[in-house]
């Protein structure tokens, strides 16, 4: 864990790929994607089944140990309709089942097409970006010149490249008043971003949550 106070917001940065708000006693994860898997499956691609367990079970063991008051998804909890399959869906409700606290859902935009369905998952869907004091959550960035926004969709990384390791690696992305997590689903990709002045990518490493401050070029 990594812990940051910005614009009046302390922020626990788990490895885990998640942010813990302890005024608010609120879990953050972003990009999911429950039931990618099953959407390339239905493109004849045979991906493993595990991968969805495996995601909810790691979201399982975060809200064991951090006790939030409730948990609020930044946007692309599933990836298609095609993941709305009985097994993605039986495997959602028993998660729900055991961790008895509010879901809430900023609608992202691979949420956007499954409409009322996503109602019926138990889930409080937000449909735009969520103003609190001090604090912006979102799906897309949504900067705030007063305020610190945060928000998911990009699935940031950043490449460390020495003479002997080439390493891509997830992280929690600060430029200016915008920070982006990275994408908590264990089968997601990531966009490679940028180490330039005034950003700070916050490195998951193992265990460990690392920073590293972006710097002018010469």
């Amino acid at each position: 864990m990594h812990t940051i106070t910005l614009l009046g917001n302390q922020l626990h940065l788990l490895a885990e790929k998640a942010i813990y708000l302890p005024h608010s006693r609120s879990l953050l994860v972003s990009d999911v994607h429950l039931g990618k898997s099953e959407t390339f499956q239905a493109a004849g691609m045979p991906i493993p089944n595990t991968i969805n367990q495996a995601t909810l079970t790691r979201l399982q063991h975060l809200c064991d140990r951090h006790q939030p008051a409730q948990l609020l998804i930044l946007g692309d909890l599933f990836h298609s309709r095609l993941a709305l399959v009985n097994e993605v869906m039986q495997a959602w409700q028993q998660f729900l089942a055991h961790i008895q606290i509010p879901v809430s859902l900023l609608v992202g935009n691979h949420d956007r097409a499954l409409g009322p369905q996503l109602e019926q998952c138990g889930i409080h869907c937000i449909p735009e970006a969520l103003q609190l004091p001090n604090l912006v959550l979102s799906h897309h960035p949504h900067p705030s010149p007063q305020q610190l926004n945060i928000c998911g969709h990009i699935h940031p990384c950043i490449r460390l490249k020495t003479r002997l390791d080439n390493l891509r690696l997830p992280c929690f992305y600060l430029q200016q008043n915008t920070l982006i997590l990275p994408s908590f689903g264990d089968f997601t990709g990531g966009y490679e971003v940028p180490l330039a002045a005034n950003t700070t990518a916050f490195v998951v490493v193992e265990n460990t949550v690392l920073p590293i401050a972006g710097r002018e070029r010469p």
